[in-house]
């Protein structure tokens, strides 16, 4: 199974939901915390363009955030991406 890394924020309900629905699939993830104004939020922000959380990463891929992630599993192609990579 490919690396998958989600930046994250304690309090973020779409940070909550996208590591449900990969735990729920069994797939093992780095956290990394990424508060607003933190190291962590400017290197998620140098790596996407994007300054919301969750930002996931499969086997170094940006696939998006929570959103994305969902789109992906209701499209089927999610368990392609994390087999294949």
């Amino acid at each position: 199974m490919p690396q998958v890394v989600i930046y994250t924020q304690d309090w973020c309900p779409y940070c909550v939901r996208a590591k449900q629905l990969l735990t729920k699939k069994g797939v093992a993830f780095e956290e990394i915390d990424a508060p607003s104004g933190t190291a962590a939020r400017e290197d998620s922000f140098k790596r996407t363009g994007r300054t919301s959380v969750p930002q996931i990463f499969i086997a170094g891929r940006h696939i998006g955030g929570c959103d994305d992630l969902v789109a992906l599993e209701r499209s089927g192609k999610l368990d392609a991406l994390l087999a294949t990579a």
